[in-house]
């Protein structure tokens, strides 16, 4: 394992991890005000059929980008109506949607492009590139430190950089506004928000907003900068996991974004892995190679982070009393 390989792992990790943090945020954001959301991998994956089907229709970069943000919102806004607007269960219309978005993204593939649930990959023109393309010419010469940088730091799409910018910013929206302090009190006491004058419905249903723009932003991730061909069930259990980030990282923007980057960095090591041969051990089979990530983030599910304390008012549904 020379260098060439940690300082790849190193930039397989960021890409890897960040889908899983957008997931992350948008969960986070939307238990943060007491609804729970179940549904992070179905948005994530009926918004990168939406990027791919639209970017193979439109040839536009911007459509398509539109299109993930606009249909994670709308899923995020069914949610709302459900829970928020009719007090139904969180976890049933997370579940739900979930279904209904694998089923309708390999239903429409089918229907719309005739090839197995898939799409025609997009053009070359809608990928994202690496942002600073030009910079590893300066630190090629310099060992480790600058291949690290290079490959591992300087070499990703502005995606990758957005995400983690907003982390941060989730952080100060949180925690140093009162958009973010009325959005923490409705997960915590409804009624006492309620009684200061501020409406639960609309608190919860602009978390679930933002919580759409960012499940948008991680399906369009998939498409535009990871695989430019939609499969069915793409995702792959990654909402799952940054579900579970969230809880490891306690409900807070930065725990979580360190749960991610573990999983990333388990993800990746997985794929980095495949075919290697260790000492006394030989080569590793594939099928316990790819389950690695999933092993491992169902033992610290086990309790390994310490016990984490949801919002109180996490997935009690509020009836405003008259």
């Amino acid at each position: 394992m020379d260098e060439i390989f940690w300082t790849d792992l190193l930039g397989f990790t960021l890409r890897v991890a960040t889908p899983l943090i957008l997931c992350a945020l948008a969960g986070l954001l939307s238990e943060r005000s007491g609804v729970v959301d179940i549904g992070l991998e179905g948005k994530m994956l009926f918004s990168a059929f939406a990027t791919a089907a639209v970017g193979v229709a439109s040839s536009s970069m911007l459509l398509a980008l539109l299109a993930a943000l606009v249909s994670a919102t709308l899923l995020s806004w069914l949610h709302g109506v459900a829970c928020v607007s009719h007090d139904g269960d969180q976890v049933v219309s997370g579940v739900a949607i979930n279904i209904v978005a694998s089923g309708m993204t390999a239903v429409l593939g089918e229907a719309w492009f005739k090839q197995g649930g898939q799409t025609p990959p997009i053009a070359d023109t809608l990928r994202l590139g690496a942002l600073l393309p030009g910079v590893g010419d300066a630190l090629q010469g310099i060992p480790w430190f600058g291949m690290a940088l290079l490959r591992g730091l300087l070499s990703h799409n502005a995606l990758v950089y957005l995400t983690l910018l907003l982390v941060p910013l989730t952080w100060w929206l949180l925690w140093r506004t009162r958009f973010g302090l009325r959005l923490r009190a409705v997960g915590e006491n409804p009624a006492m928000v309620d009684a200061a004058g501020v409406s639960v419905r609309t608190m919860r249903y602009a978390a679930l907003t933002l919580n759409g723009i960012l499940c948008g932003l991680a399906g369009a991730y998939l498409i535009l900068a990871q695989s430019p061909v939609f499969v069915p069930n793409m995702t792959a259990g990654r909402g799952f996991m940054a579900l579970a980030a969230l809880i490891f990282g306690k409900w807070h923007p930065v725990g979580a974004l360190w749960a991610c980057l573990l999983f990333g960095f388990l993800d990746a090591a997985a794929i980095r892995m495949q075919g290697v041969a260790l000492p006394m051990v030989g080569e590793i089979p594939v099928q316990a190679v790819q389950a690695l990530p999933y092993v491992l983030t169902v033992i610290l599910l086990a309790g390994f982070f310490g016990k984490a304390v949801a919002p109180k008012a996490l997935g009690i549904p509020y009836t405003k009393v008259r």
